[in-house]
């Protein structure tokens, strides 16, 4: 037989066993396989890092949080301590797993990555060079036993067919002879038609046994070839299963942070921090802090201060709110007081436009009695003025400074003081009082509230 070796075609395949046509692919295929578990267990691990990385973002999240409220909560003492030491076991812990996450991303990672980029060689059409050299060497191992096996099938079914024939012209010879249409000619070649089935078939049968005998001289050599190959194969399947059990291992030792001595520092530290809070200490402390302990400025005789609430007792009023309106304060000014109207100031606000000025003096009492005839409610409350004027404007800029005020005396010489009548012409004031004031010397002047006072 001649003809180019096509395992796929011509040849059935009986069972599941490896040593039939085709089915060395299976092994073939595990090392595809293993490039692909390779970046299974990568992206395994890429996960579990991930995952280590986060749960330790959180715990660092919590313990900051935590740490916040119970430091500004009302607990307190050595139980607040032993509270506070749960959040420091969190930060802890954190930072050992950012050290897993670490150790299981730079350095099983990376390990499984370069023994895959090590141990499989990418071809430039597809595939991986290892898994064409087992597919190759699989193929030229089963293609001679291959052949034989399509001989000894051809054989087999030319025996098959010659015994069917044999039959069928055997089957015709017998009803020949009961049939008395049939002369002995037409008898004589169904006849020789048996005798040539009958060596067909001899000779198909010789054939097919010598395929057979020729099949099995080939077997032990085609099974020694497939082992062969098939030990190839299963070396390099072992590196990798011994690698990744390699692996596994060193992730199970970065994984397990139990056999960590700083991991068991950690909590062997918090319960003894746990151990320390002391009811009775903390019990003590808040006694001293925030209970009777406390230091206290209990009242004593005091004999100096007598005096000045004396004094500021008889200078206070009742003071009346004006029900409407505000304060008239009008200033004629004639001769030199025209030219000093700059340094002359009021308030002039009409009825339904009000001004608000807030001010600290009285203009109708003497610099030295403020203190003792103002209340010191009334210092901090915003008096309403309003003013008018009779022959002339003037600046709306008032001030209740000692310069400025046309009502008190400061010039040694006298020469700028409004009242001396050798100096300066005569001013009328009209004054709509905000409150009752009864005064206290006898340069002072009394009013009632609301009532409007002029003077000159």
């Amino acid at each position: 037989m001649s003809g180019s070796y096509d395992d796929s075609v011509g040849v059935e395949v009986s069972s599941d066993s490896f040593w039939e046509v085709g089915n060395y692919k299976r092994t073939v295929k595990r090392i595809d396989d293993g490039h692909r578990l390779c970046n299974d267990l990568m992206n395994c691990i890429h996960e579990r890092a991930r995952i280590e990385k986060v749960y330790a973002q959180q715990l660092t999240e919590w313990a900051k949080r935590w740490k916040q409220l119970v430091e500004k909560g009302p607990q307190y003492g050595t139980v607040e301590r032993a509270w506070c030491a749960f959040m420091s076991e969190a930060e802890k812990v954190s930072e050992l797993h950012l050290e897993v996450k670490g150790s299981l991303m730079n350095e099983d990672f990376e390990k499984i990555k370069n023994w895959q980029k090590e141990a499989f060689h990418k071809q430039m059409m597809g595939g991986f060079k290892e898994t064409k050299e087992a597919e190759d060497g699989f193929r030229k191992a089963q293609k001679p036993w291959a052949k034989k096996l399509k001989e000894v099938e051809a054989a087999k079914k030319a025996y098959y067919a010659a015994c069917k024939e044999e039959k069928l012209a055997i089957s015709r010879e017998t009803n020949s002879k009961a049939d008395p249409a049939l002369n002995p000619e037409q008898l004589k070649k169904l006849q020789d038609k048996v005798e040539r089935s009958k060596q067909d078939v001899l000779k198909t049968k010789e054939k097919y046994e010598k395929s057979l005998k020729e099949l099995d001289n080939a077997t032990p050599q085609y099974m020694e070839n497939m082992e062969q190959v098939f030990e190839q194969c299963q070396q390099f399947e072992e590196k990798r299963l011994r690698f990744f059990r390699e692996v596994l291992l060193e992730v199970q030792k970065h994984l397990d942070l139990s056999n960590v001595a700083s991991y068991k520092n950690i909590y062997r530290e918090l319960e003894q921090n746990i151990k320390t809070a002391d009811a009775v200490e903390d019990l003590r402390w808040f006694r001293a802090n925030q209970g009777p302990g406390m230091s206290m400025n209990w009242p004593q005789f005091e004999d100096d201060e007598w005096s000045a609430d004396l004094n500021r007792t008889l200078s206070r009023r009742e003071k009346k709110k004006a029900s409407d309106g505000v304060t008239l304060t009008g200033i004629n000014q004639t001769g030199d007081q025209v030219s000093q109207s700059n340094k002359h100031s009021s308030l002039s606000v009409q009825s339904n436009t009000v001004q608000s000025v807030q001010s600290s003096y009285n203009p109708f009492e003497d610099e030295e009695d403020t203190g003792s005839t103002v209340s010191e409610k009334e210092d901090n409350k915003i008096k309403n003025v309003s003013s008018y004027e009779k022959n002339q404007s003037y600046p709306t800029d008032w001030s209740d400074e000692e310069s400025n005020n046309p009502f008190s005396s400061t010039d040694a010489n006298g020469d700028t003081n409004p009242f001396d009548e050798d100096t300066s012409p005569a001013m009328e004031v009209r004054v709509r009082a905000l409150y009752d004031y009864e005064g206290q010397e006898q340069d002072e002047l009394s009013f009632k509230a609301g009532k409007f006072t002029a003077f000159s």
